[in-house]
């Protein structure tokens, strides 16, 4: 693997879960924070790493990720709250590697959308069930609009990942 074919993918990997750390903290509603729409960029990054150079470099990607947010949330988090969420990411990230490769030969769509929504799903249920379980705090409603912008963000992101497998792909890029 070349060194410099992870460097801007892990450097955005990075970024997206500074930003979501950032953005998390910062409710819309009972449902919802801003975090929510950050963090499933973070599944756009390993789906093109994933199609562009293969399931190594999205692994890499992935686990560059998992030690920044890690870090990142042991800093600005209970610890608790910053194993939920490092668990979540890359139990959910290596999912969506292992979703994407087993649909990669299939339809365009199929392997980021799928891949992307089986891991938000496990992202989710591993998150709050760690982070809240046993506790009084009432997490459910703020799983289920996390769920749902994770979903729908993956919808959302399908022509992003389009173009730029596109353009990645193109001879002498």
């Amino acid at each position: 693997m070349k060194p410099h074919r992870v460097v801007l993918p892990a450097l955005a990997m990075a970024a997206i879960v500074l930003l979501s750390n950032v953005l998390v903290q910062f409710p819309i509603s009972a449902w919802l924070t801003w975090g929510a729409f950050a963090y499933p960029v973070t599944y756009l990054v390993t789906d093109v790493c994933n199609r562009v150079a293969g399931p190594s470099l999205a692994r890499q990607v992935a686990w560059i990720g998992f030690a920044t947010g890690l870090t990142c949330s042991a800093l600005m988090a209970p610890v608790r709250i910053a194993m939920a969420s490092g668990g979540a990411f890359i139990v959910s990230q290596l999912l969506d590697v292992a979703v994407f490769n087993r649909l990669r030969q299939q339809s365009w769509w199929k392997a980021p959308l799928l891949g992307s929504a089986a891991a938000s799903v496990v992202d989710t249920a591993i998150f709050f069930s760690l982070a809240f379980a046993g506790s009084t705090f009432s997490w459910w409603h703020l799983a289920a609009g996390d769920l749902g912008v994770k979903l729908g963000m993956a919808l959302v992101l399908l022509p992003p990942y389009r173009i730029l497998v596109t353009r990645l792909t193109k001879p002498g890029v």
